[in-house]
């Protein structure tokens, strides 16, 4: 698995690994509980929160076969920092609403 991840592994796929175990856990968690408000969010968080994740995976990894991994993770990480930089602008702009 780790050999995998090192040839053809991506930003985005390995985040959407560790977030799709992330929310398999908590679907677990809310489905076993006692009342019916837990179990109908583990659907909602189900429903909400592996679908995405599904298609990222699903269309990362198609990026990846037409593309290759170098230049697919060269975009992810231009995605990513323009994510990142956009929450630091609205970080700012809270800070300075008072």
């Amino acid at each position: 698995m780790i050999q995998f991840l090192k040839t053809k592994g991506t930003l985005f796929f390995i985040l959407g690994i560790v977030s799709f175990v992330c929310v398999a856990v908590t679907i677990f968690v809310l489905g076993t509980g006692h009342s019916a408000p837990d179990k109908l969010m583990a659907l909602y968080i189900g429903i909400f929160g592996m679908i995405p994740i599904l298609l990222l995976l699903i269309i990362d990894r198609i990026c990846v076969w037409k593309f290759g991994r170098i230049k697919v993770n060269k975009i992810e990480t231009y995605i990513l920092g323009v994510f990142i930089l956009l929450f630091v602008l609205n970080w700012i702009r809270l800070l300075l609403e008072v």
